[in-house]
């Protein structure tokens, strides 16, 4: 396993157990994601310890499920890719108002620093 490989998984260890932290996390998340557009939110990666975490996440802060994930194996093949979907309107419209944008517009490429002023917030968005 590669040092960037054990990194990630370390990093995928540590938990948010707050909800305002989680945000700030999937913030961080979604910034850097493939797709965060007001009518869709893709996430692709292919650590597997980050693809077991994404889930987990999302029910925190926003108590909602993706619409698409893939299915989770012990032992995937080298370069599988997960890739993560969600879709529908209501899903979208939480996740944009957790961050202070509106999902009617566009995403700023600014980041929101109110997002991250709660305890804790700073570090889990990095």
């Amino acid at each position: 396993m590669s040092f960037l490989s054990e990194a990630k998984a370390e990093l995928c260890e540590l938990k948010p157990e707050k909800k305002i932290p989680a945000i700030a996390e999937c913030y961080g998340i979604l910034l850097y994601c493939n797709t965060f557009l007001p009518t869709s939110v893709r996430i692709i990666t292919a650590s597997p310890d980050f693809a077991a975490l994404l889930p987990k996440l999302f029910r925190k802060a926003f108590s909602l499920d993706f619409d698409v994930f893939p299915a989770f194996a012990e032992a995937a093949p080298a370069g599988k890719k997960y890739i993560f979907l969600i879709t529908d309107p209501a899903k979208l419209s939480v996740i944009f108002n957790a961050f202070g944008y509106d999902n009617e517009g566009v995403v700023a490429p600014h980041v929101n620093f109110a997002v991250l002023e709660g305890e804790g917030c700073a570090s889990a968005f990095v």
